[in-house]
């Protein structure tokens, strides 16, 4: 089947609008009396997919291309300041729309799960780390991939092995990783499930004795590298060879999905853009995942 950026905002339009309709609850409050607004929230969450799809980091330039060039399928599309607007009240929804397309395929079920966390810069200066509205939530963390410092962000993320995103946070740089993979297994219990047992494959950062056995008892099998002072530990040919995906899935976010210029200046500001590009990895594997396609995570088709 022939796949592109329209044919993915339409199947994803489609999936989104039924499953708000079909959750009320997720609705935003609004007057009984008023101005409707024309164009619905399951239409811009995928006018944000597409943004992020083609690398539009600027949102006055993105509306002012999507203006003249996706009328066709958008025709009621706001100016920048209402787009920026809507967009930042629909983090709910966008997070509900992943786990929806996550469990709309058959990839989540997958027994192997893969852990790791990535920089999110939000600043590159002293007078943005004292004075920017993220002051408090950012902080200086250190990426021991790239040796360098910054001040920003951490984006937790769990996978399985085909790179779909089926946990994810984002927190303070210095966050512990290890406590935050116990937040995500305990609050999302039934994505860390399966009938034989569960695999999560970890790296280093991840090494803790309480946590592996809590993981354990909780039916997870972890597999991670072993100590210099420890005998070499089962599983080291699953380590090698599924390793790399996570990588593979945080440089698909950074180079492809522009995930370092979210260009976030506030905290609904940097949530919704990280959700927006989450989103749209997880919208093009779930797409390519009912299209047959033979790469899951492949981005070629809708990035132009």
């Amino acid at each position: 089947m022939h796949v592109d950026l329209d044919t993915l905002a339409t199947a994803l339009y489609v999936r989104i609008d039924d499953e708000l309709k079909a959750s009320p609850q997720l609705n935003r409050w609004r007057p009984k009396v008023g101005i409707a607004p024309k164009i619905t929230d399951a239409e811009l969450i995928t006018v944000s997919v597409m943004q992020a799809m083609l690398g539009y980091r600027n949102e006055s330039r993105w509306v002012r291309y999507a203006r003249k060039s996706i009328i066709h399928l958008f025709p009621h599309l706001p100016k920048q300041p209402g787009y920026n607007k809507r967009l930042r009240g629909l983090s709910t929804q966008i997070s509900h729309c992943i786990a929806v397309l996550v469990t709309d395929t058959d990839l989540w079920r997958h027994p192997i799960r893969i852990a790791d966390s990535t920089p999110v810069p939000c600043g590159t200066s002293r007078a943005t780390a004292l004075r920017s509205d993220l002051a408090g939530w950012a902080g200086y963390g250190y990426c021991a991939s790239h040796s360098r410092w910054f001040w920003g962000l951490r984006l937790h993320l769990v996978t399985t092995v085909h790179g779909l995103p089926v946990a994810f946070a984002l927190t303070n740089a210095k966050t512990d990783e290890r406590e935050i993979l116990a937040d995500l297994v305990a609050l999302q219990p039934n994505m860390f499930h399966h009938p034989d047992g569960l695999i999560l494959v970890v790296d280093k950062g991840y090494r803790d004795r309480d946590t592996e056995t809590w993981l354990n008892e909780s039916g997870i099998t972890v597999i991670r590298p072993a100590y210099r002072t420890e005998p070499a530990r089962p599983g080291r040919g699953l380590l090698r060879a599924v390793r790399q995906s996570i990588e593979s899935v945080n440089q698909t976010l950074k180079d492809q999905l522009d995930l370092e210029q979210h260009g976030g200046r506030t905290i609904t500001g940097v949530a919704v853009r990280i959700l927006q590009r989450v989103l749209a990895l997880t919208a093009a594997i779930w797409h390519n995942w009912h299209t047959g396609q033979p790469i899951m995570r492949s981005l070629t088709a809708y990035d132009h």
